[in-house]
C-alpha cells in the first residue's frame, strides 16, 4: 500500500506549486465516492481507500492528513457528533427508517494550517452527490474554509494525527445495515 499512496502523492502534486498541489490533493479525494466501508475507519488501513475506490469521511481525511504532511503542512483531525436521520437528504423509506435506529455518528474532518490560521477541510463529498443538496465543496481556493459536510449536534473536538487510533467507525448491526443500504442507494444517485 506505500507503493500505491507514493505513487499517488506523485502523480497528484507532479510540476505543482505548494497552493497547487494542496488543492489537487484536495480535488482527488474529495472525488473518491463517499461510501461507509467501517472496516476503513483504521490508522492502519486508510490508504486502502486508494485501492477500493471508496471511502467515508474518516479514511478520507486520515489520507489527506497524510498527504498535507508530506507537503510539510500542519493537519490536526476535528470530530463532530451527528446523527444520520437529521441529514436533510430525502432518504428512501427504507434507508430512514435505518437512519433512526442509529445513535449517534462521527464525523471526521481536518483542520489544516494555512497562512498562520487552522482552516476547516472537508473533503467528504464527491459533487456527483450535490443533487441531492448536500454541501458538496466543489470549488476550494486552496486557503479559506470549506462548507462542513453534515450539521453538527455539538462543538468539534481535536485530535493530533499521533492519536489517530482514537478514531473508530461502530460496526454493530445497525450501522452495518444502514452502511451497506446507504452505499446502494448513493451509487444509484450517481449513476442519475
Amino acid at each position: 500500500m506505500d507503493d500505491l499512496r507514493e505513487s499517488a502523492f506523485r502523480e497528484w502534486t507532479a510540476g505543482r506549486n505548494d497552493l497547487q498541489a494542496r488543492i489537487s490533493i484536495y480535488e482527488r479525494i474529495r472525488d473518491i465516492p463517499y461510501a461507509g466501508i467501517p472496516e476503513l475507519v483504521d490508522p492502519l488501513r486508510y490508504v486502502e481507500i486508494l485501492r477500493v475506490g471508496k471511502g467515508s469521511c474518516s479514511p478520507k481525511h486520515l489520507l489527506l492528513c497524510d498527504m498535507y504532511e508530506r507537503l510539510g503542512v500542519q493537519v490536526l483531525y476535528v470530530v463532530y457528533p451527528f446523527r444520520w436521520d437529521e441529514v436533510e437528504v430525502d432518504y428512501p423509506p427504507r434507508l430512514r427508517k435505518l437512519a433512526g435506529n442509529l445513535e449517534t455518528s462521527y464525523h471526521l474532518a481536518c483542520m489544516v494550517e494555512l497562512d498562520g490560521q487552522l482552516r476547516l477541510v472537508d473533503a467528504t463529498l464527491d459533487p456527483p452527490l450535490k443533487r441531492l443538496g448536500l454541501p458538496v465543496n466543489e470549488k476550494w481556493d486552496g486557503v479559506n474554509d470549506t462548507l462542513l459536510a453534515i450539521t453538527p449536534r455539538g462543538e468539534g473536538e481535536i485530535y493530533h494525527p499521533s492519536e489517530a487510533s482514537l478514531l473508530t467507525a461502530p460496526r454493530d448491526d445497525n450501522s452495518l445495515a444502514f452502511y451497506a443500504e446507504l452505499n446502494f442507494w448513493l451509487d444509484a444517485v450517481r449513476r442519475g
